[in-house]
């Protein structure tokens, strides 16, 4: 796992030019990479790379990476899981390391962009052809790995953060508005833009090639073009299906020659993966438990109950509300980009790289694969009158009329209410909203623009082909998970130079699953189809528990101890030029006085934002 830069300059540059901006962005991410860095330069391109070292430790691994003909540089960033199968296709090549970046290399030299069909893996990387002065740069199939980029006349930048792409571009960001309605709607900024305006990031699935200052971007893979995976088997032979996919992907996430740990949780998803561990594995599993005083949010029991079973070697991590103050400034300073929902990550994540562990596992992927939120079975109920909601909207129309009040339930129903149908791309942003269009728009005085996500899923003829369920897993891959979860669990990790694999992101498994049909999928206990699959893996009371998610106890932290740090950052957010002073203190004061109509998260959201453009030095 590391970080990857370049410049590339239209014109050609002064050498002591280029070697200080490149050095500048490997120097802005240099935690993503502590064990090594590279450079390589020439008049029209720098490339800079940090290396954390998981596979083939040997100084044969660094990188900038250069073919063996000579003609390609190559910056990579990622794990591929099967590299050791590619390997074995090229065989005119005498290969000089052990690792995954070689084989990447001249699997290029090969087979061109071709190469990414043949992986498995999450990867970003960037090649350079000496002969045609032509820059490619690919990213992973579901956007596992970040990669951003800025382009003007003179050169185009890209990096694996956004705030490497600042250092290099030599520019000063100014704020995009419509990425700021999009954080505030979503947590989290969504699309190919970025906080800032004209830096955009390279979408899951595309590769650009950059000549001459012309751009191309294409798509090389889509989540709904997979047909012919699902034969129409039967039960049993899907949960076969499932268990092998989901077994093969534990194993060869746990290629490395450096410790591999995991993130047990004690909820089913982060339990698989730890029982599968168990069983591929030839060495006991190090697994990693965050636990809580406060016991609504404690689910250190059940985790304790895995560990009992795999004969793991288990960690507790008690986190109390002053160890929460100690790590909040550190985790706030560590995004790259505003999430609100990143800190925990970066907690676990901290705990395990201190306890010596590299590359860890992570169950995050189970719930957006198998139906496990409850707005999969909220979806399925309104989907049922799909075919008379135009005629019932005079109904609706006097429903939303009726539904009085400002709390973001009632304003989510009104939105239900008046929709102009109920297809998924219209459903979902209501499913995933923090606020409302119509709540930013008065907290920010400014009229509330398209949506992003409602935009993306519109732009998919296929998507209504497949099952219900599946319709809102595609979603869900599109929006919350490719922009907040996965975004939150790389700049978390690689904050502390932790390499976190996810299982559930194996591509093969999503899109097997993807086409199993709702009726073999319906969870009528959490994540049915999951458990059934993996047999008796799994302890009952694992299975049968309430749901509780990782989550902090943050609206007790927010009224008492982190009271002042929250209201230091709402009084200062509020005398920005993009927001409605009056609104914010109002919210502020109804939360601080109990009042249900506003939620935690939709305070914190702010406090986010605010410390962040205070970090990035955002007027």
């Amino acid at each position: 796992m590391c970080g990857i830069a370049g410049i590339y300059n239209f014109g050609g540059r002064k050498e002591e030019h280029s070697g200080s901006s490149i050095r500048r962005m490997t120097d802005a991410m240099s935690h993503r990479g502590p064990d090594a860095s590279g450079f390589y330069e020439d008049p029209e391109i720098a490339l800079g790379h940090r290396r954390l070292s998981i596979i083939d430790l040997s100084p044969a691994g660094n990188q900038p990476y250069t073919s063996g003909n000579g003609r390609y540089k190559m910056v990579f960033n990622g794990e591929l899981y099967n590299f050791q199968s590619v390997r074995a296709l090229i065989t005119d090549h005498r290969f000089k390391s052990t690792g995954d970046t070689e084989v990447l290399m001249e699997g290029w030299v090969l087979w061109g962009i071709g190469v990414v069909e043949k992986l498995k893996g999450m990867f970003s990387f960037a090649v350079w052809d000496t002969q045609e002065k032509e820059l490619v740069i690919c990213r992973d199939r579901l956007g596992v790995k970040p990669l951003y980029y800025y382009q003007d006349e003179h050169q185009f930048v890209f990096a694996s953060e956004l705030r490497s792409v600042v250092a290099g571009a030599g520019i000063r960001p100014k704020l995009s508005t419509n990425a700021l309605m999009s954080f505030l709607t979503y947590q989290s900024v969504a699309g190919n833009q970025s906080i800032f305006e004209g830096i955009k990031e390279l979408e899951a699935g595309h590769f650009m090639k950059v000549r001459n200052g012309q751009v191309e971007i294409k798509k090389y893979w889509d989540i709904t073009s997979n047909p012919g995976l699902y034969q129409g088997e039967g039960l049993p032979e899907v949960k076969h299906k499932i268990r092998g996919l989901l077994r093969t992907a534990v194993e060869q996430r746990l290629v490395s020659d450096v410790p591999v740990g995991a993130f047990l949780s004690g909820g089913i998803d982060s339990s698989a993966v730890v029982g599968l561990m168990a069983e591929v594995s030839a060495s006991r599993p190090e697994t990693f438990n965050v636990c809580f005083e406060e016991e609504e949010f404690d689910e250190s029991r059940y985790a304790e109950i895995v560990a009992k079973k795999f004969n793991t070697n288990h960690h507790r991590i008690l986190l109390k509300p002053e160890a929460m103050l100690e790590n909040l400034i550190p985790a706030l300073n560590a995004m790259d980009t505003p999430s609100a929902d990143g800190i925990n990550s970066y907690v676990v994540s901290k705990a395990i790289r201190e306890a010596g562990i590299t590359v860890a596992l992570s169950g995050i992927g189970g719930d957006e694969l198998f139906a496990g939120y409850p707005f999969f079975g909220q979806y399925k109920s309104v989907r049922k009158f799909k075919n008379i909601w135009p005629a019932m909207y005079p109904f609706r129309k006097l429903a939303a009329a009726l539904l009085a009040g400002e709390s973001t339930k009632k304003q989510r129903l009104r939105q239900l209410c008046q929709i102009g149908n109920c297809s998924v791309e219209e459903l979902y942003p209501l499913f995933r909203q923090i606020l409302p269009p119509s709540r930013i728009s008065r907290l920010m005085g400014h009229p509330f623009v398209g949506d992003v996500i409602e935009q993306k899923l519109s732009a998919l003829p296929a998507l209504g082909k497949f099952p219900d369920y599946s319709q809102i897993s595609i979603a869900d891959y599109l929006g919350y998970t490719q922009y907040t979860l996965l975004k939150d669990t790389d700049q978390m990790s690689m904050a502390v130079s932790l390499e976190v694999r996810e299982p559930f992101f194996d591509h093969e498994l999503i899109s097997y699953v993807l086409q199993v049909p709702d009726e073999l999928k319906t969870p009528v206990y959490p994540k049915k189809l999951l458990v059934e699959s993996l047999g008796d893996l799994l302890p009952h009371e694992v299975v049968h528990r309430k749901k509780q998610g990782f989550v902090f106890p943050w609206a007790q932290w927010m009224r008492k101890e982190l009271k002042d740090f929250c209201t230091e950052r709402i009084n200062s957010i509020s005398e920005r030029s993009f927001m409605d002073a009056g609104a914010l203190q109002q919210e502020w004061a109804k939360f601080l006085k109990g009042d249900p109509s506003v939620r935690w998260a939709e305070i914190w959201i702010f406090i986010i934002l605010e410390q962040w453009l205070q970090n990035n030095e955002c007027e």
